[in-house]
């Protein structure tokens, strides 16, 4: 008990005071500390925990956290207020019609002013510059909660999923099937650090970014894992796989090329056969929302779906990163 806990806090120690853009500015370490915590809140404070939620600690008392919305999200902003209240300290949404990034006022100013009220600003946004840009100004540490580049916090929340389903995921493999987009970016990082295999089917054209997918091949090189695989075929993407997973093809912003996407992805549907491929006891995750062109409801839920596991650890995995940032791992 008490050994584990001074070692998961000393792997955080350096997350002290930093931002969080993207998974592949962890150490292996701090991933590790970060799922640990994750773990450890949920047996804390989760609903089978047996501790009193008035008696639970509240390490984050007279903390906030300033939540700047460009795009909706379900999952981001009741995770982030609800874990922030479970913790002692309070969570302030900012949509769209609250604030408008570089439009009435600078972004260094934003930054700025929100860095004297808030102990950590939280943002989901369409570009990625502006979380390089927030963070460049601010003065408290940031929290990527999606950018068109990166999605940290689910990758955190689909690895703590896995590792809760299958135990250990060195030597594992996961599957790929669909855009390759933000999801994908951390999805592919965070595996490899924790040694499991990736395998990609994407369209032509929906390829991942380059230059993140080179920095997963020398990951997953450094820890052991297969080399990367990647193909247009969905059903080779999930041979020899253990965790298959897909999100929307037409993200927040694409509205007006559904119709070209949904021919394009044509063949890329998640379904009982597809699952078939895979290994005996593969499971199936999603990050939502979800729309039935992706996955097929026979499949979505069923026993090999950890799609609610996953979005409830969305909570507490964005608990564990906003304690490591304040320094408050007890």
């Amino acid at each position: 008990g008490r050994r584990f806990q001074s070692s998961m806090a000393a792997s955080l120690a350096a997350m002290n005071g930093r931002n969080f853009k993207s998974i592949d500015e962890l150490s292996n370490e701090e991933l590790r500390g970060l799922l640990d915590l994750s773990k450890k809140y949920k047996a804390t404070y989760g609903k089978d925990a047996s501790i009193d939620p008035v008696s639970a600690p509240k390490p984050l008392t007279g903390q906030s956290v300033s939540m700047i919305f460009q795009k909706r999200s379900t999952r981001t902003r009741v995770s982030t207020e609800t874990g922030m209240t479970l913790l002692g300290g309070q969570a302030l949404f900012l949509g769209p019609s609250d604030i408008q990034l570089g439009v009435n006022e600078s972004m260094r100013d934003t930054a700025l002013v929100l860095s004297r009220f808030n102990s950590l600003i939280l943002a989901r946004v369409y570009s990625h510059s502006d979380i390089n840009e927030l963070s460049e100004h601010a003065t408290v540490p940031v929290i990527n909660a999606l950018s068109d580049m990166h999605h940290p916090l689910q990758t955190l929340a689909d690895l703590m999923a896995m590792e809760e389903h299958f135990g250990d995921l060195r030597g594992k493999t996961a599957s790929w099937v669909g855009d390759g987009n933000n999801v994908l970016h951390d999805l592919m990082l965070g595996t490899a650090k924790l040694g499991m295999s990736m395998r990609i089917a994407t369209p032509t054209r929906y390829e991942p970014n380059e230059e993140i997918m080179a920095k997963t091949v020398s990951l997953a090189s450094e820890n052991g894992c297969s080399p990367v695989f990647s193909t247009t075929d969905a059903s080779e993407a999930v041979q020899g796989s253990d965790a298959i997973f897909t999100d929307t093809w037409v993200s927040m912003g694409q509205e007006e090329e559904y119709e070209k996407r949904l021919k394009e992805f044509d063949g890329y549907q998640v379904n009982a056969d597809l699952m078939s491929k895979a290994n005996p006891g593969a499971v199936f995750l999603h990050c939502l929302p979800r729309h039935p062109e992706e996955v097929s409801d026979e499949v979505f839920y069923s026993d090999q779906s950890l799609i609610l596991p996953e979005a409830e650890n969305r909570m507490w995995t964005v608990m564990a990163v906003m304690a490591a940032q304040l320094g408050k791992v007890e």
